[in-house]
């Protein structure tokens, strides 16, 4: 279907419209009857019906592989194609206030849309906003991965390197499992064979390990986790440090310290970086930011805690230091970001004391 389609909020953002359409021309445009608020779904300004409101926006006049395509992005985004008397609009569910798009909201709703794109005529848009929460969790992950790394002794990858021949997605629900046909230069400068290979996609997560420098005590988290289970583990439940995923709009320290309020009833200051690093580059996405928190661990502040909603049942073990290390030891602490923070804990707890 070709034809006018008036946008406004999110969906007229210049940087989206280019992401979607490339080359495009708009005029502006005022509609009554609609109204501007928060989405549902994030931190955006999307249009809703509204009686005696009036928005301005823009209209654009496309192609029917234009309107296919950006039909597809936007409902893609949790939004409903409605007929008005000008053209086409897309209503989105609200939530609240007018917002403006800021820049880094911005930038993980392209990182969004830089992933499903290519997924047109691959999978259902609706069935993509289904999954919108956990997928806005990867996608600011991806723009996080973004950021300036080390090269120091790596290769440093540049244009041209890695050449993807096609992506698909078998599997998407909570996490996701994405396959690529990829060719990339060798170290003798020749490109590779097209090869397939497959990652378990899932977001970035903190974890964070409350010390008390004072009374050397740290505490930690026990409950059931599916891997352990899976692999077949007679021991299902894991001592941990406190940890989460990062949500699509806060930094790692945030979550950090709300992963603490929620499964420790602790309420966090000083934050120290321990490490940022991929525990299983191999297969995985994931990308762990952990820290030590200096705080007061005074007795009794270990319970029970977690969120019903998640169906969380976290239980709290204060314990020194020295017995942290003996769990280590003994392989009861059988998890990889805390163990290395514990390893971290002892290089560094003269110095914190």
């Amino acid at each position: 279907m070709a034809g006018h389609v008036f946008l406004a909020g999110l969906a007229a953002e210049p940087a989206v419209l280019r992401s979607v359409l490339g080359d495009y021309a708009a005029n502006p445009a005022e509609v009554a009857g609609i109204a501007l608020v928060q989405a549902a779904e994030g931190p955006w300004p999307v249009v809703v019906v509204a009686a005696g409101g009036t928005v301005s926006g823009v209209i654009l006049s496309l192609s029917a592989a234009q309107h296919e395509r950006l039909g597809f992005a936007l409902r893609a985004l949790g939004m409903t194609p409605v007929n008005l008397a000008l053209g086409v609009t897309y209503l989105g569910q609200g939530a609240g206030a007018i917002l403006g798009t800021a820049a880094d909201v911005l930038a993980v709703v392209l990182a969004y849309l830089d992933d499903i794109l290519p997924l047109q005529g691959q999978m259902a848009a609706e069935t993509l906003a289904r999954r919108l929460a956990p997928a806005l969790v990867r996608a600011a992950s991806r723009f996080r991965a973004q950021a300036e790394a080390p090269t120091a002794l790596r290769r440093a990858t540049a244009a041209g390197d890695i050449v993807t021949h096609a992506r698909r997605l078998p599997y998407a629900q909570f996490f996701a499992v994405e396959e690529y046909d990829l060719s990339w230069r060798r170290f003798d400068g020749a490109h590779s064979p097209t090869t397939t290979r497959a990652a378990f996609v899932s977001g970035d997560a903190v974890t964070v390990l409350p010390y008390d420098p004072k009374r050397d005590l740290v505490l930690v988290v026990e409950q059931i986790r599916a891997g352990p289970f899976a692999r077949g583990d007679r021991q299902s439940w894991q001592i941990e440090a406190i940890a989460g995923r990062v949500d699509p709009f806060e930094t790692p320290e945030q979550a950090a310290r709300r992963e603490a309020v929620e499964e420790a009833g602790l309420t966090l200051t000083e934050l120290i970086s321990v490490a940022q690093y991929y525990p299983s580059p191999g297969a995985k996405t994931e990308f762990l930011y952990s820290y030590v928190a200096l705080t007061h661990l005074p007795d009794g502040c270990a319970g029970v805690f977690g969120l019903a909603e998640e169906a969380e049942d976290i239980r709290g073990h204060l314990i020194s230091f020295d017995r942290l290390m003996a769990l280590v030891a003994s392989g009861e602490i059988a998890n990889a970001p805390l163990i290395l923070t514990a390893l971290w804990l002892q290089r560094e707890r003269a110095r914190l004391r």
